[in-house]
Parts: structure tokens; sequence; C-alpha cells
């Protein structure tokens, strides 16, 4: 009875946290790319490596901005590829080609942007990655909202492309999730998440904060924990921009392998957190998780916690219903969602097993082994 009355908590407390981003995702104002009078100089920052398949395709849709072409500079950062990646930018006369040196470094990312960062000219750098696609509006509502706020930094929506295959699909809604977290957060000045494959930050304030020093020896984290550092400078000018036109879609991982080491990934860094909130938070998220796990565990003793099992997977997806439709109504992506009890005991596998290894700190990436 002590461990149902444990995962009644946890799962209060759970009910608390999701009504609490459904509230903060609901009052986030949804906007539109407005005018410029005066744009800026914006320089798009990306890493590539291996990305024949889609880096050719990211920069044509970079031609076709609405934003002047005279205020933009594409900076692609070439990690190592063996593939045809740096010959497909070569043909782009607008973008200037950058390749990494042999240096035997944990995040090759990070050092990716920051010489991407030193050869850049504009005021307002914009980073995303080989596998994206923006709107034709993408970099005019950016900029407008920036302006419009005198932001130092921009989080904004990215969302996942998927086939009706069980793991893209199961992908495609967790991302949903993270998505909502990031802008909930955000709004209301937690800053839990943000992505890399779509944000804005000042130049200036890159440099003002050491860039990447002090977390350069981690493999992930050139988006939450710069936000972090520069959060710590500029506590009032972090802003989420929550508009159809700032959406950038991106491809989800091919494989369970790849999907599982993205989410490692993601997960490792949180070693490096030092927000009490946000360690509560994900310590409340992994054992309410984890509560799934032992129930499942016990009932091979006593049957009665399956059918505490079963009514806690459906009381899951209720209270997380609301939000998750809520998500899903701005990214145009409701027709998942009849998929979304059915993949709750997936995505609290995957959760349980990410967030382990995740405290171990290895994994694969783009054919590297980190740690």
């Amino acid at each position: 009875m002590v461990l149902l009355f444990i995962i009644l908590l946890l799962f209060v407390a759970y009910s608390l946290l999701i009504a609490l981003y459904w509230r903060n995702w609901s009052r986030a104002r949804e906007c539109t790319a407005g005018e410029i009078n005066s744009p800026i100089k914006v320089s798009i920052i990306i890493p590539a490596r291996n990305e024949e398949e889609n880096i050719g395709k990211l920069l044509e849709s970079l031609k076709r901005q609405s934003y002047p072409a005279n205020f933009t500079e594409v900076i692609v950062i070439d990690d190592h590829s063996t593939d045809r990646t740096a010959s497909i930018v070569s043909e782009f006369s607008f973008v200037k080609l950058i390749s990494l040196k042999d240096d035997i470094i944990n995040s090759y990312k990070k050092k990716a942007i920051e010489k991407g960062i030193e050869t850049a000219s504009g005021e307002l750098i914009i980073t995303t990655d080989a596998d994206c696609l923006p709107g034709k509006d993408w970099l005019r509502s950016i900029v407008s909202f920036k302006i419009e706020k005198n932001a130092v930094f921009v989080a904004a929506p990215v969302v996942f492309n998927n086939n009706s295959s069980l793991l893209q699909t199961l992908q495609a809604i967790d991302f949903l999730v993270l998505q909502g977290i990031t802008a909930a957060s955000v709004s209301a000045k937690t800053y839990a998440m943000c992505n890399g494959a779509n944000m804005a930050y000042e130049r200036k304030a890159f440099i003002e904060v050491n860039g990447f020093d002090g977390i350069d020896h981690i493999a992930s984290g050139d988006d939450m924990l710069l936000m972090h550092k520069i959060r710590d400078k500029y506590p009032e000018q972090i802003y989420y921009l929550k508009s159809g036109d700032a959406i950038i879609s991106t491809e989800p991982m091919k494989t369970w392998r790849a999907f599982i080491n993205q989410r490692i990934r993601w997960a490792s860094k949180a070693r490096h957190y030092q927000d009490a909130k946000i360690i509560a938070v994900l310590v409340l998220v992994y054992l309410f998780n984890l509560s799934f796990l032992a129930l499942f565990v016990l009932g091979f003793f006593n049957y009665w916690y399956w059918i505490w099992l079963g009514g806690s997977w459906i009381a899951k997806t209720a209270i997380e219903f609301p939000f998750v439709y809520a998500v899903a109504g701005f990214y145009k992506k409701r027709s998942l969602l009849k998929y979304f009890f059915f993949l709750q005991p997936l995505h609290i596998a995957y959760t349980i097993i990410s967030g382990f290894l995740g405290l171990l700190g290895k994994y694969e990436w783009k054919g590297r082994r980190v740690r």
C-alpha cells in the first residue's frame, strides 16, 4: 500500500505539472511574421556532417526566403563529411563553406557553431540543422519578433516529418510534447527546453557569455545549456516565438537504434543542469514513468497491480491529452492523436531507458562514439 500511495502522489504532482504546461501554452500569444522597416543583418549557421541527402533542399529553401537576401548570410560548417555534402554546398554561390580541422574533441557541433560565428558578420545568429526545411517567411518571422520584443534569445518551433511507420509516428507525437513543453517553459520564464534546429541569439550576447566556454566539454547542449548562460545575463530578454510562419520541419530518426541514441544524447546533458526547478521536474517525470515499470513487475506477484497499471495508463493519457491536443492543433498534427493512447507504453519504456543511459553519458552519434 505504501508503494501505491507514493505512485498516487507522483500522479497528482505529474498532473499538476501537465496542467501548468497546458495553461502556459494556452497563454502564449500566437503571432505572424510582421513587416520590417529596418532590416538587420542575420547569419544562419548550419553544422553539417554527411548530409548529402538533405543539405541541398535546405539551401534551396533559404534562397526563397521573403527576408531581404542582402541582409542574409548563410554559413555551412562541414564537420568531416565523407560524402558529397561539401561539394553540394559549394554549388550555392551565396553560401560560405567552412571545414572543421582534424581536432579530436567531444563536441564537434559546438566547435562547428563557434567556427561559424567567428566568420559571421550578422547581428543576429540563427542556427538550424542540415536536415531541416523552413517556410518562406521563416527568417522574417524571427527577425520581426526579435525587433518587436527586443529579444536577445529566441526559441522557435520545430516539427518532425513522419510517415505512417510506428517509429516515426512515435517520434512525431513525442516531439509535439517536447515542443509544447519548450513553449510553455520559456513563456513562463523557466527555460526548461529549446532546440538548436530553430533558435536565434544576438552575436554580441554569445560573445559576452564567452560562447560555449565551460560547457564545451559536453557533447550535447549547444542549445539549452547556451540558453541558460544567456539567461543568466539577460533574464528578461529570452522569448519563445509561437508562430506558424516560424515552424521549421526536420527529419526523425530512421532506425530504433538511432532514435534511442538521439534520446540518450538529449538526456545526457541533464547531468549538467544547475537549476533546481528543472532538476526537480526531470526527477518527477522519471519517477512517474518508472512507477509504470514497478507496477508491471509487481503484477507477476499480484495481478491487482496490473489493474492499477491499466488504470494508470488510462489516467496518464487523459491528463496529457488536452495539452497534446492543443499543441498538435498548432502544428496541424491532430491526425496523429488517434495513436496517442496505444503508444504510451513505448513512450514510457524509451523514457526509462534513455534517462538511465543518459546518466552514463555514452552514446553513438553521427558515426562517432561520444561521452
